[in-house]
């Protein structure tokens, strides 16, 4: 059978029809559901990070800390200060939870309106006079009292301590709430201030650079400013009788390093001297300095390690003598401190890579073995329980700042060099350095960008030196 043919007419009436049709069914129609917002919640209040339990809280990402501190080291209090956070609610807040411990709390804001607050170990809980909505929120805490150190069974003394003329602060890796509010975890990286009063004849030097000094009767005050983000764990305030000496790096670095003029007199020099050399070197190897200054404190204070405190390691005397150091704290300012571990369990992407470039800058002076004798020499230590029962990847509290991490983990990058060769190997850490400048990072997305550099297989490298018991074989 033959299709009828369409006439003008037709046409015209079946698309009217068409029109009639779709008019009506739009009358008819149920309105279009309108998204309703989400109720307000209470913020999490820990990270979930099990290497600190309760530590780090949710709902809300911090963009800056502004500390205002009156510090008088042999006072009581010897803190004195107001914190303002400016952050960004992930959520709709009912309230929120802030770490801090030991201080005494005496007023709250949220928006600049009072707020009420609680205590929790090791919390201040703030409930806002109203909701939060999703999206950039002030709060300010005040505040004073003494802090005390952290003194932890596994980990030793960390945080706020005192000196024989002023105050050392070492927060990793979790000592930051002992004497500021704030999200104590690295995930959540900020910029910072510090406006700091102290007595007159004392010196304050925080991260970053040094933006003015103001001096009045019986006191003095710097202000830094810290404008590249930074994990609380990072953050100090040291304050002494410092002799300092400023200047650049002849790739163009600004330096400022300052040494206790008690505990070594003679050392400014050779440590500013150290630290130039050392910030260009891995600069022209890990990437450009990430930071805008670089620097060192050296203080007399009654603890055994160095800490990489970002633009600004610390050293007590002993440690600031040593180039290898040095080198270490520094490198960390690439790994560790631009490059931040997600979870605690993940520090052997600080300390083994900061270990790693220890043995390559003993190597360069002269002044230690070769990377390779360090690798040979620990690999021939086949009953050290240590290193081949803790795997680097997952160390557990105990193990966090062990010899596995920073050993092994060392002699996990010098298999992967071994595996891929030098070129493809400085490659992943420049790769490395610049894919995550300035956030977090994890082990696995470590062993995927080296997989991807490299364009090897290196699955089995990385299972048995970073996640398997016993003496790594046949990798």
């Amino acid at each position: 059978m033959s299709a009828r043919p369409i006439t003008a007419s037709v046409l015209l009436g079946a698309l009217l029809s068409a029109a009639l049709t779709a008019c009506a069914d739009k009358a008819h129609a149920p309105a279009a559901a309108v998204p309703r917002a989400a109720p307000a919640a209470p913020g999490a209040t820990s990270a979930g990070d099990p290497i600190v339990p309760g530590g780090g809280n949710g709902g809300y990402d911090v963009q800056h800390y502004d500390l205002d501190l009156r510090i008088t080291p042999r006072g009581r209090p010897s803190l004195a200060g107001t914190t303002t956070i400016t952050a960004t609610a992930t959520q709709a807040l009912s309230r929120f939870d802030l770490d801090l411990t030991g201080l005494d709390v005496s007023k709250v804001t949220v928006g600049g309106a009072p707020a009420t607050y609680t205590r929790a170990p090791g919390k201040l809980v703030v409930t806002p006079p109203k909701p939060i909505s999703k999206g950039r929120f002030t709060v300010g805490v005040t505040y004073s009292g003494t802090p005390v150190a952290v003194t932890d069974r596994a980990l030793g003394k960390y945080g706020w301590i005192p000196t024989d003329d002023g105050i050392f602060v070492g927060d990793e890796p979790d000592g930051a709430h002992t004497w500021f509010p704030g999200n104590d975890h690295p995930q959540d990286k900020a910029t910072f201030g510090f406006r700091v009063t102290v007595p007159s004849g004392l010196t304050a030097v925080a991260n970053g650079e040094l933006t003015g000094t103001t001096r009045s009767g019986k006191s003095a005050t710097y202000t830094w400013q810290a404008r590249d983000p930074m994990a609380t764990y990072l953050a100090t305030v040291d304050v002494g009788r410092f002799k300092t000496r400023t200047g650049r790096t002849p790739g163009g670095v600004p330096v400022f390093v300052a040494v206790d003029r008690e505990a070594d007199p003679t050392g400014l020099d050779s440590l500013y001297d150290d630290t130039v050399k050392v910030t260009d070197a891995w600069a022209k190897l890990f990437g450009p300095y990430p930071f805008s200054s670089t620097g060192a404190v050296v203080q007399d204070a009654p603890v055994q390690f160095a800490l990489e405190t970002q633009t600004r390691p610390e050293y007590v005397p002993g440690m600031a003598a040593i180039p290898t150091v040095v080198a270490h704290e520094l490198s960390h300012q690439w790994f560790g401190d631009s490059v931040t571990v997600t979870r605690w369990s993940d520090i052997w992407l600080n300390e083994g890579f900061a270990t790693y470039a220890e043995w390559m800058w003993g190597e360069r002076d002269g002044s230690g073995q070769t990377v390779q004798q360090q690798f040979d020499g620990r690999y021939s230590q086949r009953q050290s329980t240590d290193l081949w029962n803790v795997p680097p990847a997952d160390p557990g509290r105990a193990g966090l700042f062990g010899r596995s991490v920073y050993d092994r983990g060392a002699m996990t990058l010098h298999a992967l060099r071994k595996k891929v060769g030098d070129q493809r190997f400085f490659a992943i850490l420049r790769a490395w350095t610049t894919e995550h400048r300035h956030g977090n990072a994890t082990t696995a997305q470590f062993i995927a960008l080296a997989q991807r550099v490299s364009g090897m297989d290196l699955r089995r490298l990385f299972q048995v030196w970073l996640y398997d018991r016993g003496r790594p074989v046949n990798w």
